[in-house]
């Protein structure tokens, strides 16, 4: 999707709602100095063009149960079209992935599992082998997060 053209207005509410999509349109008409019609219509704008994905809530996965938070770096035993599409079923159907991406370099895919107990996760690693063709599995417990998920740096 090619990138549209953001103005200062935009930019500052694109911040704005990073900080807190949560608050009230009149809130943040206010801080971008728009009426709150004309904020709306650019909210929506910018969800219609996919500059705004979605508004969602942000979890901390351990208060909602799941203490295990676990990154692993995954290399697939073929490299073709087949075991691509096959990891990639494997990796949507399991609901304790939470992110995933392919990479370039010495493994394929990083993916974000969160689990209740060790059980579980060798469970999810089991299924990515067995189903989706994973080769070499590495698990990389989070101890403590370092930094959140950041707000875009807009300028």
């Amino acid at each position: 999707m090619p990138a549209i053209s953001l103005d200062l207005i935009d930019l500052r509410l694109l911040r704005e709602l990073q900080l807190d999509a949560d608050r009230p349109n009149v809130e943040l008409a206010r801080l971008v100095a728009l009426s709150p019609t004309a904020t709306m219509h650019r909210i929506r704008r910018l969800k219609a063009t996919g500059v705004i994905r979605a508004v969602v809530a942000q979890l901390d996965a351990a208060a909602a149960g799941f203490p295990l938070y676990v990154h692993l770096l995954v290399t697939l035993q073929r490299h073709d079209d087949s075991s691509h599409r096959r990891f990639t079923a494997a990796v949507r159907e399991a609901d304790e992935v939470i992110s995933a991406d392919w990479v370039t370099g010495e493994i394929d895919a990083i993916l974000v599992v969160v689990a209740r107990e060790v059980a579980e996760l060798q469970r999810v690693i089991l299924r990515l082998s067995a189903r989706g063709g994973a080769g070499r599995v590495t698990t990389l417990l989070r101890l403590e997060q370092l930094k959140p998920a950041s707000p875009l740096p807009l300028s």
